[in-house]
C-alpha cells in the first residue's frame, strides 16, 4: 500500500478504535527554513510530515527554490538525518496540472506542450522518490474572461495524468503513490455540489475504461470556506463533502488553511488533511524582521559595524520579481507595489518572499545578519525556525496528531 494511503487508514482505524480523529497536516516547503522547521517540528510532536510542493518551487527547471525533484528528495533526507527524525514524510506535487507553474500561462503554452510539461515534471517526481500527486487540471487559460473550466474535460485530463503517472511507476518498477484530486478554487469548476458529484462519477468511470479500477485518488481538494483571504473552516460542508467521498474511499483534503480561526474542527469534521504554506513564508520574514530590529539597536550601540538592511532588500527583490502582480484583485490590478495601501503592501511583500528567498542578495543579507548577531550570541537562525515552528506546532496539536508516529 502507498505510504500515504496506509497513514491515513491507520487514522481511521485509531479513530473506530478510540474516537479520536485526526487529520494529516501538509506543509509547503517553500524555503529551507520551511523545511528544517517542519522536521523540528514533527520530531518534536512525534508526529509525520506531509510536504506539498507546487510545481514553482520544485520542478525540473529548478523551481523558485533552485531545487530539481531530485535534489529535493536529497536534502529532505539530510535535514531529517541532521536532527535524527525518523518518523514518517511523505513527498508531494501540489497543484500538478497545466498552466498551474506560472511560467506556462505568461509564456501562453498552448495545450499539448503545458500537458506534456506536466508528465515529465510526474516522471522526474516519481523517479525522486514521491509519494503522491495532485492531479489538477482544472485550469484552461485559452477560456473566454469568466468562463469555468468543463468538468468533462478535467475529468478526461485527470485520467490521462494519472493513466501516464501509473504507465511510467510501473515501467519502472516503482512501488505504488498516492493521487490527490480536484481543487477548492471557483476557477476549478469542482465549487457546486452537482458538479462535485458528476466530477467523483465520471471519475470512477474514466479510470475504469483505461484499466485502472483499482486506483483511486486518497484525497479530493474540497472547497470548504477557506481560500487566500479567508480564515474560516466550514465545518458543515466539510462534513457534507466527506460524506460523499468516504464511500469511495477517499478523503477531504483542505488548501489554502493557513491561519484559519478553528483548526481544532478540521478532525472533528472529518478532513483527512489540510494544507498551509503562506502562513509559513509570513513567519519567516517576521523572524527576520525581529533579528533586524534588534541589529538595529546594537548598530546605535556601536557593537554592529554593518546594518545587513535585511527587510528593506525583501521589498526590493519581491517588487522587481513581478510575481506579486498575480495576487492583485479589483482596482489593484495595473498598479504599482507602492500605490497599495500600506497593509496590502506588508501582506504582498510577507506573502512573496517565498519566490525570492534563494535570490543572491536576500541570501547575502540573511547570511550578514546572522554572522552580524552570531558576534553578539544570538542564535539568528533558532529565533526564525522558533517562529515558524510555533505555528506549525498549532496545528499538530489541532489535528490531535502529537505522538500519531507511536501508533502508526
Amino acid at each position: 500500500m502507498a505510504k500515504t494511503d496506509n497513514i491515513l487508514q491507520r487514522m481511521e482505524q485509531l479513530k473506530a478504535e478510540t474516537g479520536v480523529a485526526r487529520t494529516l497536516f501538509a506543509a509547503c516547503p517553500n524555503s529551507l527554513a520551511v523545511i528544517k522547521a517542519s522536521f523540528r517540528s514533527a520530531k518534536r510532536n512525534n508526529a509525520p510530515i506531509y510536504f506539498a510542493t507546487t510545481l514553482n518551487q520544485v520542478d525540473c527547471d529548478g523551481g523558485y527554490t533552485g531545487m530539481t525533484q531530485a535534489e529535493f528528495t536529497k536534502v529532505l533526507a539530510r535535514e531529517a538525518a541532521a536532527i535524527n527524525y525518523t518518523g514518517p514524510y511523505v513527498v508531494a506535487i501540489d497543484h500538478g496540472g497545466p498552466w498551474l507553474k506560472d511560467k506556462q500561462p505568461l509564456e501562453r503554452w498552448d495545450t499539448e506542450r503545458a500537458m506534456k510539461g506536466v508528465k515529465e515534471s510526474y516522471e522526474a517526481a516519481i523517479l525522486a522518490g514521491y509519494d503522491l500527486i495532485h492531479v489538477d487540471p482544472t485550469v484552461d487559460i485559452f477560456l473566454e474572461k469568466g468562463e469555468i473550466i468543463d468538468i468533462h474535460v478535467v475529468v478526461k485530463r485527470t485520467v490521462e495524468l494519472i493513466l501516464h503517472a501509473e504507465n511510467f511507476r510501473k515501467a519502472h518498477g516503482i512501488a505504488p503513490i498516492s493521487y490527490e484530486v480536484g481543487t477548492e478554487e471557483v476557477h476549478g469548476g469542482l465549487a457546486d455540489e452537482k458538479t462535485f458529484d458528476t466530477f467523483l462519477t465520471e471519475l470512477k468511470a474514466g479510470l475504469k475504461e483505461v484499466g485502472l479500477e483499482k486506483v483511486w485518488p486518497c484525497f479530493i481538494v474540497g472547497k470548504v470556506g477557506t481560500d487566500l483571504h479567508t480564515t474560516f473552516f466550514d465545518p458543515e460542508v466539510a462534513r457534507k463533502l466527506t460524506s460523499k467521498v468516504r464511500p469511495y474511499g477517499s478523503w477531504i483534503k483542505g488548501h489554502y488553511s493557513d491561519d484559519v480561526e478553528n483548526p481544532q474542527d478540521y478532525p472533528l469534521a472529518g478532513m483527512g488533511g489540510a494544507n498551509v504554506g503562506p502562513e509559513f513564508t509570513m513567519n519567516e520574514y517576521d523572524g527576520l524582521d525581529e533579528l533586524e530590529q534588534a541589529e538595529k539597536k546594537f548598530f546605535e550601540e556601536g557593537k554592529v559595524a554593518q546594518l545587513s538592511h535585511m527587510t528593506e532588500v525583501l521589498w526590493k527583490l519581491v517588487n522587481e520579481s513581478g510575481r506579486w502582480k498575480k495576487w492583485l484583485h479589483g482596482e489593484e490590478i495595473g498598479q504599482p507595489l507602492e500605490n497599495l495601501t500600506p497593509e496590502r503592501q506588508l501582506w504582498i511583500v510577507k506573502t512573496c518572499c517565498r519566490y525570492i528567498w534563494q535570490k543572491p542578495e536576500a541570501l547575502v543579507a540573511r547570511q550578514m545578519l546572522y554572522d552580524n548577531l552570531g558576534r553578539l550570541g544570538i542564535e539568528a537562525e533558532e529565533v526564525v525556525l522558533m517562529r515558524i515552528e510555533h505555528n506549525m506546532d498549532k496545528y499538530y496539536n489541532a489535528f490531535n496528531l502529537v505522538n500519531f508516529n507511536d501508533m502508526i
